[in-house]
């Protein structure tokens, strides 16, 4: 098992990409916390981990709010003892009609962007003084190419996660804290998804893609999985594309 006995917070995993992270991890001999405002969905995650012979307790947790944040990393530690991993992947969808709201841009900042800076901030010292841990940051390939279906908020909030990123691996690898970022590029859509959901859309998202298809969710977790683990050790700051080759164009 390649996270044996590895405690791992992860964001947004009631549904999608994280609920997707969470099993695989739990599968690897990882005890998760299912971290989510979506209390029914993150408990039915929970359950199916249970029934599959892993490890699991769901968190509620506005991945806005910092005092959330450090009564989730708090819960944590009182019921598993540390923190291991964080996977930062909570964030809303950015394909919003009007590219000029103020209002979005808020939003997409303060969850998709401030929220990974809070969870860093979270769990960081904890990891300092075990001697080490990895997080993981979702961004986009909205985060390093402009789209005109996206409002510029989003592509603004998974460019400040990716360089972010960057910044925490370079001041705590002395830490032995690894931080990495994965880049999803068209995945199903999510639950806060507007134009990016719309079926003519879509098929243009898809026609721009080498691989000819949209990623499936497990294919993220994957690429989470990997930075995650020990196999990992030596790799810090990168940023991996899980795009179907969109981002090689």
């Amino acid at each position: 098992m390649r996270l044996k006995d590895k405690i791992a917070i992860v964001t947004g995993a009631a549904s999608g990409m994280g609920a997707a992270t969470a099993t695989l991890f739990a599968n690897e001999g990882a005890k998760v916390v299912v971290a989510d405002l979506l209390a029914a969905e993150g408990a039915a995650v929970v359950t199916a981990i249970e029934a599959s012979g892993g490890a699991a307790r769901f968190q509620k947790l506005d991945v806005s709010n910092e005092g959330e944040w450090s009564q989730a990393v708090a819960d944590t530690i009182a019921a598993y003892g540390q923190v291991d991993i964080l996977i930062n992947n909570a964030g809303v969808s950015g394909s919003h009609p009007d590219l000029l709201n103020t209002d979005t841009w808020d939003e997409q900042m303060n969850i998709n962007a401030k929220s990974v800076f809070l969870g860093m901030r979270a769990v960081i010292p904890g990891m300092q003084k075990q001697g080490g841990g990895s997080i993981v940051n979702i961004s986009s390939i909205s985060g390093f190419v402009g789209q005109n279906f996206v409002h510029m908020g989003y592509n603004a909030s998974k460019g400040a996660v990716r360089l972010a990123t960057k910044a925490a691996a370079v001041q705590f690898a002395g830490d032995g804290i690894r931080v990495n970022s994965v880049h999803p590029g068209v995945m199903p859509a999510m639950r806060t998804s507007m134009m990016s959901a719309d079926p003519d859309v879509r098929r243009k998202m898809i026609s721009a893609i080498p691989a000819g298809r949209e990623g499936r969710v497990e294919e993220v977790a994957y690429a989470n999985l990997f930075l995650a683990s020990d196999e990992a050790s030596y790799i810090t700051g990168i940023e991996v594309p899980v795009d179907g080759g969109y981002l090689a164009r």
